[in-house]
């Protein structure tokens, strides 16, 4: 058990209570890479935040990568609840859709100035070669390829270009977010990808 002052402790105490050992690592073990880098944190420290060991740490995951690869999974699980309830949304036609996705993402920057714990990890590990990298890649291909079908159905004319161009702006932010904070320049994503958005309308 750590000391009240070990970095792991604040992890432990929202941890305390949770259930099955596997959901209590992966839990601890992002929130662990989030605050002190995927780098920063061992093994050890990630078992001891979970209130388990390495032994029963190593019988659920091969190795911290594979660890690290499934807080990255769960994060794009939880981001594909967005689709899913935009999907089944028929009170509102493509444009709203498109609308909601600025609502959304302008949302969780200001909720999450810490930036997105996907492409924090690409840059950190800066390895194309590592298994985390194969799964932000799907899923921001995966993520773009949705928004550019919903830009085709609100009837952009450049679909493609616009989805682009979103997905930078957004990207764009995150990391103007964490560089430079609420005041910079990313406080003005909405207005960016609405004004975009107004640009590819059809005339």
């Amino acid at each position: 058990m750590s000391s009240r002052n070990s970095p792991t402790a604040s992890v432990e105490s929202k941890q305390e209570g949770s259930v099955a050992p596997r959901e209590r690592i992966v839990s601890c073990a992002a929130e662990l890479f989030r605050k002190f880098g995927i780098r920063g944190i061992g093994v050890d420290a990630i078992a001891e935040a979970a209130h388990t060991n390495k032994m029963t740490l190593y019988r659920k995951f091969r190795s911290k990568d594979d660890l690290l690869c499934e807080t990255l999974r769960q994060v794009t699980q939880r981001a594909m609840v967005f689709w899913t309830e935009l999907d089944q949304d028929d009170q509102k036609d493509a444009a709203a859709k498109l609308n909601s996705w600025v609502d959304f993402h302008v949302q969780r920057l200001e909720q999450e100035p810490g930036g997105c714990d996907l492409a924090n990890a690409v840059v950190e590990l800066r390895d194309i070669a590592h298994p985390a990298y194969g799964v932000v890649q799907e899923f921001k291909t995966s993520q773009r390829d949705r928004l550019a079908a919903l830009c085709t159905a609100a009837g952009a004319t450049d679909p493609n270009l616009l989805a682009d161009t979103l997905s930078l702006l957004l990207e764009g932010a995150r990391v103007n977010r964490q560089a430079t904070g609420a005041d910079g320049s990313s406080r003005r994503l909405r207005e960016s990808c609405n004004a975009t958005i107004k640009a590819f309308a059809p005339s």
